[in-house]
C-alpha cells in the first residue's frame, strides 16, 4: 500500500504545482521559468551532485545531461508555455496521453507487440485529447497550446528513453540518474536565463516563495515519490496511479477561471480510464 499512497502523492505534487507555476506563467517566459525552477533543484540536489562518481561513468553522463536537455530543458519549457495558454486541467489531460505513446514508441523502438487493449485505451485517450481541445481552432490560443503540450510529451517521453538506457546499463541509483538529469536541464537553459534587478527582488517577494514551493513539490519531490513508486510496484499500476493528475486538476481549474464542465470531467476520466486499460497489459 505504501506504494499505492506514493503514486497519489506524485499525482497531487505534480497537481499543486501545475498551479502554481501557472499562477507564475506571466512573470517571465516559459525558458526562463524552468531555468530558475531547474536551478533551484539541483540546488536542493547538490549533495548528491557532489557525491556523484562522474569520472567513471562517462558514457552515462553524456546520455543523463542530453536526457535532461531534450526531457527538462526543452519538455518543461514547451510545458510551462502549454500551462500559461490552456490552464492547468487541460495541460494534464493532454499530458495523459504519455503512457499511450510510450508503448507506441516501445512498439516502434523495441520491436514488442501490443494486446488489443492497449489499442483500444489507445483510442480512448485520443478521444479525451479531442474531448478537452473543444471546437476546431487551430490556428487560435487553444491550438497552438495543445501543440505545446503535446511538444512537451514528445520531449519528456525522448529525455525518459535516454535515461531509461542508462538505468537498465548502469548500476547508478534514480535519485543519482534524476540529479543529474536536472543539472543538464538546467546547463542546457544557461543561454536563456536572465535575471534582472526585478526579477532578482522575486526571490524574496511572495513570487519568489511560490516558485520554490513549486520547484519543492513538483519537481523534488514529485521525481523522489516516482521513483519510489517503481521500486515498490509494477510500473504499469504505477503509471496508472500517478495518471489521475487530470482528475484532480478539475479542482484546480475552478481557480483559474476555468470551471468544471461535464465535457471536461468526461475527458478527464476517459483519459484516466485509457491510461489504465493501457497500462494494464504490463501488469
Amino acid at each position: 500500500m505504501t506504494g499505492h499512497f506514493a503514486a497519489l502523492g506524485a499525482a497531487l505534487a505534480w497537481t499543486l504545482a501545475s498551479g502554481l507555476w501557472r499562477s507564475l506563467s506571466n512573470q517571465g517566459s516559459a525558458l526562463a521559468l524552468n531555468a530558475v525552477k531547474n536551478g533551484m533543484a539541483s540546488l536542493i540536489f547538490l549533495p548528491v551532485l557532489l557525491t556523484f562518481p562522474w569520472g567513471s561513468n562517462g558514457s552515462a553522463v553524456g546520455l543523463l545531461l542530453l536526457s535532461g536537455v531534450v526531457g527538462i530543458a526543452a519538455g518543461d519549457s514547451f510545458y510551462l508555455a502549454a500551462l500559461r495558454m490552456l490552464g492547468t486541467r487541460r495541460t494534464l489531460t493532454v499530458e495523459a496521453i504519455a503512457p499511450v505513446l510510450a508503448s507506441l514508441g516501445s512498439v516502434v523502438l523495441m520491436g514488442e507487440v501490443l494486446a488489443p487493449q492497449a489499442w483500444i485505451g489507445a483510442a480512448m485517450v485520443t478521444s479525451a485529447v479531442v474531448l478537452v481541445a473543444g471546437p476546431s481552432d487551430a490556428m487560435g490560443r487553444d491550438g497552438a497550446g495543445l501543440v505545446l503540450a503535446l511538444l512537451a510529451v514528445v520531449s519528456g517521453l525522448g529525455g525518459a528513453f535516454l535515461a531509461r538506457e542508462v538505468l537498465i546499463s548502469n548500476a547508478l541509483t534514480p535519485l543519482q540518474t534524476a540529479s543529474v538529469r536536472l543539472c543538464g536541464g538546467w546547463v542546457g537553459l544557461l543561454p536563456w536565463l536572465r535575471l534582472n534587478n526585478e526579477s532578482i527582488q522575486n526571490w524574496i517577494s511572495p513570487l519568489g516563495v511560490r516558485m520554490i514551493v513549486a520547484t519543492v513539490l513538483g519537481t523534488n519531490l514529485g521525481i523522489v515519490l516516482q521513483q519510489f513508486v517503481f521500486q515498490q510496484m509494477a510500473v504499469g499500476p504505477g503509471v496508472t496511479l500517478m495518471g489521475t493528475a487530470p482528475v484532480m486538476a478539475l479542482l484546480i481549474g475552478r481557480f483559474e477561471g476555468d470551471p468544471i464542465q461535464p465535457r471536461g470531467i468526461a475527458a478527464a476520466l476517459l483519459a484516466v480510464a485509457g491510461v489504465a486499460l493501457t497500462t494494464s497489459t504490463a501488469l
